[in-house]
């Protein structure tokens, strides 16, 4: 038996002057990779990786990657990877979109992706994609006070918008219009017309039409574009000597225009249309004039900065003491109404029992921060009801949109209040990927016996308390004495090690 000391289990330090991160962003056009440098406080960039894989591209109407560019994903990951190997792994993040969430069982890509690069791949939501973006644009261009941006992000399978002040998002919108989804969608054929391209244009704009108006009425004082396909335009634009430095809707149409005068996608020329972004253009060129169609816009500049800066910028967020999923957390808190001393009392015994079993279980820093953030959220389920109150904060939690979080991350915080009471039902950890499964079972026991001793919702310590692990076992010791005065905890602790079988755990409580 291996009795772990109850030493606390740290998050893992900020980055220092010099240390080295790495964003990875498995874009649905291309994959890229970003290594910076912090160089007094910021972060300069050494390296950039790019290659143009097509994920997108590869994807069928159910949901199925195609072998070979399965195959080319994989091979771009580990080169990526070689790249990486060196760097702490806590100062790396890989992020998926929007082909990676259209997959429909995307563990057959993301297990041998995750074996090739030598990180785990976070799936983030279109919502999230759009924080990250922003924050990326915020940190490249310095807003002035109280300006408030639109941000315009068209990427290979989704299009983001995003009003921002300062370095906060406002409103966040992800659609499902994307240069190459658009193209595909309306131009299969790779015939152009401009008959067709109304109709297209007309359908589109009725999609953004939906947030149209909410955007028009907070409004904004410049609008920015990211990513390839705003590149491309503007770089077209400059070189067509049209609108000075920026995307003007008078450049847009005639941009259009010469676009249209092809017959074909494959024979478009323009200049400075690389032959690797033509195929995808003309879908591009569709969606932007939408958006500037939709928010009756004038006038875009074009940023460099896209979603992998801000990823490494939330990096440097989640290693210091401005990480936004603890933001996101309370926010859940104060919106649902959650007792927050009784949320303290659950989450304080369930650290002081992670403590002790974190060396014999392997637990990590990241694993301790998921437990305090699902302790602190274990009864958000009670605003809807009190019968069954476990599912419903689950519920809550695996489909709203958190800031900050992964799906797969909000998988793990459902499956923690999921589980945290009553029968373990066999589905729960269904949506948790392969590499996190041992330790979301093991936190799992852990926040259930936390919130079983707590069940009294008294600020009352509980005396001697110890664990110790064993393999896939626990035993729990507990002061006789005082358990003599709780009998229905005495109870409770009782009916535990049945219950505690459906996470795959064995528990045995002993009175010291």
């Amino acid at each position: 038996m291996t009795v772990s000391d109850s030493r606390r289990q740290p998050a893992p330090e900020p980055p220092h002057e010099g240390d080295l991160l790495a964003a990875v962003d498995l874009g649905s056009n291309s994959f890229h990779m970003v290594v910076a440098q912090r160089v007094l406080g910021q972060l300069r960039v050494v390296d950039r990786l790019r290659e143009t894989v097509r994920l997108a591209e590869g994807l069928d109407a159910s949901g199925r990657l195609a072998p070979a560019v399965q195959a080319r994903a994989l091979a771009c990951l580990e080169r990526f990877g070689q790249r990486i190997a060196a760097l702490e792994p806590h100062h790396i993040r890989a992020v998926a979109t929007n082909a990676v969430r259209r997959l429909r069982n995307p563990e057959t890509f993301l297990r041998p992706a995750e074996a090739r690069l030598g990180h785990g791949i976070d799936v983030i939501s279109g919502r999230e994609e759009a924080r990250l973006i922003y924050l990326g644009v915020a940190h490249a261009e310095p807003p002035r006070k109280d300006q408030k941006r639109l941000v315009i992000d068209i990427g290979g399978g989704s299009t983001e918008c995003i009003i921002g002040r300062g370095f906060t998002p406002l409103e966040r919108e992800s659609l499902q219009a994307g240069c190459i989804a658009s193209t595909r969608r309306f131009f299969p054929n790779g015939r152009l017309s401009p008959r067709r391209w109304q109709a297209a244009l007309t359908e589109i704009t009725a999609e953004f039409q939906q947030f149209a108006a909410t955007y028009r009425d907070l409004g904004w004082d410049e609008a920015i574009g990211t990513s390839g396909t705003n590149r491309a335009i503007s770089n077209i634009c400059l070189a067509l000597k049209l609108g000075k430095g920026a995307i003007t809707r008078e450049a847009l149409v005639q941009v259009r225009e010469r676009l249209l005068r092809f017959d074909r996608i494959d024979a478009i020329t323009l200049p400075t249309l690389s032959d690797d972004r033509r195929p995808i253009f003309a879908g591009g060129v569709l969606v932007l004039e939408a958006v500037f169609t939709a928010l009756d816009l004038q006038r875009m500049q074009v940023s460099s900065a896209a979603l992998r800066e801000g990823v490494l910028y939330d990096l440097l967020g989640r290693g210091g003491g401005d990480d936004p999923r603890d933001a996101s957390v309370a926010a859940l808190m104060q919106r649902y109404g959650v007792d927050a001393a009784q949320a303290a009392r659950v989450e304080a015994t369930a650290l002081q029992l992670f403590d002790q079993a974190a060396d014999g279980w392997r637990l990590t820093g990241e694993d301790r921060a998921m437990l305090a953030r699902a302790a602190r959220l274990h009864e958000v389920g009670l605003a809807i009801a009190h019968s069954g109150y476990h599912v419903h904060g689950a519920y809550v939690l695996e489909h709203s949109d958190i800031a900050g979080f992964s799906r797969q991350g909000q998988a793990c915080l459902a499956a923690l209040v999921r589980t945290q009471r009553r029968k373990v039902p066999k589905p729960a950890f269904d949506a948790i990927p392969e590499r996190r499964l041992a330790s979301v079972r093991r936190s799992a026991a852990l926040l259930r016996l936390a919130v079983l001793l707590h069940r009294s919702r008294t600020g009352d310590a509980i005396a001697g308390l110890q664990l110790q692990t064993m393999g896939e076992g626990l035993t729990l010791a507990v002061d006789g004495r005082w358990l003599q005065t709780h009998p229905l905890l005495r109870a409770d602790l009782e009916g535990a090690a049945e219950e505690m079988r459906g996470l795959g755990i064995s528990l045995q409580v002993v009175l010291r």
